[in-house]
């Protein structure tokens, strides 16, 4: 798990997708008892495989690692356990995806690649204190019929049923909402017809 969440950050740090130390990623086992999550305030130039903590998620009780995790772990946990589909969690601060979570301005489904990746437009969960349970609680719920959504004056989440998965819907987050940034500047938006949504939905299993 160590060796997934050190690859998949590293990858993220050099797309972009958050700056400093700013950002959290995670991936937990089978049995949702151990989550593998970047420690908390680290610089990810200097990150290595021992830097990435191991907790325990009935208490967030540290299982392998010599710093603090996330403090966001909470989150993470919320979001692990609302759905038993999910294995991975990605936490950016990606610009322009944030700057839709600053305005808390939802990104509508303009793209194809939404409906693919995210299940739908991408919703805002409501604001809650950083590390808090309450933040958990709204990220998740936010979550309950997408695979992506922007946390308010914050950043975005994207998940998935492997870390993988997580971190490529979190990399299309990023691409819609800057797309998204740029037509509002351009001109009116279209969106896709609902008919075609509801085809395209029908074809792929997903729910109405």
């Amino acid at each position: 798990m160590k060796e997934r969440v050190l690859e998949n950050t590293l990858a993220a740090y050099n797309e972009g997708l958050f700056a400093g130390t700013s950002g959290n990623l995670s991936v937990c086992d089978e049995a949702k008892e151990l989550l593998a999550i970047t420690p908390s305030s680290f610089p990810y130039e200097k990150m290595t495989l021992d830097d990435i903590m191991v907790i325990r998620m009935a208490d967030g009780s540290i299982a392998e690692g010599r710093h603090q995790p996330s403090s966001e772990w909470r989150m993470h946990r919320a979001i692990l356990r609302g759905r038993a589909d999910i294995f991975g969690v990605v936490h950016t601060h990606s610009p322009y995806a944030t700057s839709f979570a600053v305005t808390r301005m939802p990104i509508p489904l303009i793209l194809i690649e939404l409906l693919v990746y995210v299940g739908g437009d991408i919703p805002v969960a409501e604001f809650a204190l950083p590390g808090s349970d309450a933040l958990g609680e709204t990220v998740a719920a936010s979550l309950a019929r997408r695979n992506a959504c922007l946390m308010a004056n914050h950043g975005a989440v994207a998940v998935g049923a492997t870390l993988e998965q997580a971190h490529l819907r979190a990399v299309y987050v990023e691409d819609a909402a800057k797309i998204y940034s740029l037509a509002l500047a351009t001109g009116k938006i279209q969106l896709i017809p609902e008919e075609a949504v509801k085809a395209m939905k029908a074809r792929m299993g997903l729910p109405d």
